[in-house]
């Protein structure tokens, strides 16, 4: 697919590989980007497709884009077709249904988006906002031409979702909980941390601590380089048995991980909790540490042990994160229990375009609804924000 405009001259590729993209012009141009995190990197992409995690087998076709300008990258995005909505964390399936009982076709779809991970940021990689919103047009244009119902772009960032709206893209929301450290005054420890919180917060985390310790229950933290291949193999037989006690299937295969360890293995931090001399336990958080920035990924258990989850996903990552001086901790997505853990609520966007005009009406009025929910959900949880409403008070 080509275009011009005016005299400069564009070529808008779609590519069905990442490894068609010029990894080091994707890099560059997400390393512009003040959201950027390692997910969005070419390697994470390039890993879950050569996997076998996120490919046209698993309901992720690659329809990626790319915009060129002579010999440079200067817009592109991870966008699949997608034939069902598993692994987005954003749900359309009501409208899935509802285009059934009409009679019409909903999938395939167009999806930009991270598979599996619902970790907000940059989405639409662009050098200027021109760029960012020929993207949009571009979307909206591959969905037409291939007579789809519909485009989406998942966990947008800032600057994406103003492009989107001014391109007349429905915007929908919703609530993740993410830690913050305290600004100007990092806290010095977890101590001090646990601290800040409303006694009855602190008392319960101290009681949930309490418990894992009194089981026997150490940590050894491996970093990068230092989770080595037996460490990975224990993590991911943890990362399946969380699937199946879910009656679920695992996204991402062994391979993937494997391939984090070859490529982005700065950007990995590995929980394993010990009994006696036993593993029983991993948790593994994603890190970020030019930008401050840990995400809560994966976690799993070879046995039960109260407490033990919030222990090994919560707690050893935030005195990780307050022990390194980092700025935030994402914890994933949902999970109203995290805020009285000292994550509080942060809205999270994405954005959708529907071709078929009545659809797309319906649509609207149902997310300024939505949206009026989020909004009071919103304020309902900062009023029982867990932390003291003056320092010095217990």
């Amino acid at each position: 697919m080509r275009d011009r405009k005016g005299s400069n001259d564009y070529v808008i590729r779609v590519l069905d590989h990442p490894a068609a993209l010029n990894a080091a012009q994707w890099n560059a141009l997400l390393d512009a980007q003040p959201s950027a995190n390692p997910f969005m990197r070419h390697e994470y992409l390039l890993a879950l497709h050569e996997s076998g995690s996120a490919t046209a087998d698993t309901g992720w076709q690659p329809q990626l884009l790319a915009i060129e300008q002579g010999d440079q990258l200067i817009a592109a995005c991870p966008l699949y077709l997608k034939d069902h909505s598993y692994g987005e964390y954003v749900f359309d399936w009501a409208w899935a249904d509802a285009y059934q009982r009409h009679g019409l076709r909903y999938y395939p779809k167009l999806l930009d988006a991270v598979p599996f991970t619902p970790v907000p940021g940059p989405r639409l990689l662009a050098r200027d906002a021109a760029a960012r919103e020929l993207l949009l047009r571009a979307m909206m244009q591959l969905a037409r031409d291939a007579r789809l119902s519909s485009a989406h772009v998942l966990f947008l960032d800032d600057a994406d979702r103003e492009a989107a709206e001014r391109a007349g893209w429905m915007l929908r929301s919703t609530v993740q909980f993410h830690w913050t450290n305290r600004d100007g005054e990092p806290y010095a420890d977890f101590a001090e941390f646990l601290s800040s919180l409303q006694r009855d917060k602190r008392k319960k985390i101290q009681q949930d601590r309490r418990r894992v310790a009194d089981a026997g229950i150490r940590f050894s933290v491996h970093q990068g380089a230092d989770i080595h291949e037996r460490d990975w193999d224990f993590f991911h037989r943890c990362y399946t048995l969380t699937y199946r006690a879910h009656h679920s299937t695992p996204y991402l295969t062994r391979d993937f991980f494997a391939r984090m360890a070859a490529t982005m293995a700065e950007h990995w931090l590995l929980f394993i909790a010990w009994k006696d001399k036993r593993r029983i336990a991993a948790s593994l958080i994603g890190i970020d540490t030019a930008r401050g920035a840990a995400f809560g990924r994966y976690w799993g258990a070879t046995e039960y042990v109260p407490c033990l989850h919030f222990e090994a996903c919560y707690y050893q990552p935030l005195a990780w994160c307050i022990a390194q001086r980092m700025l935030r901790f994402e914890g994933g997505a949902q999970g109203e229990h995290k805020m009285s853990r000292g994550l509080l609520p942060v809205q999270t966007w994405s954005a959708h375009w529907l071709a078929h005009p009545q659809f797309a009406q319906a649509v609207a009025d149902f997310l300024r609804q939505e949206g009026a929910g989020i909004e009071n959900y919103l304020d309902e949880l900062n009023e029982r924000r867990p932390f003291k409403r003056h320092p010095t008070s217990d």
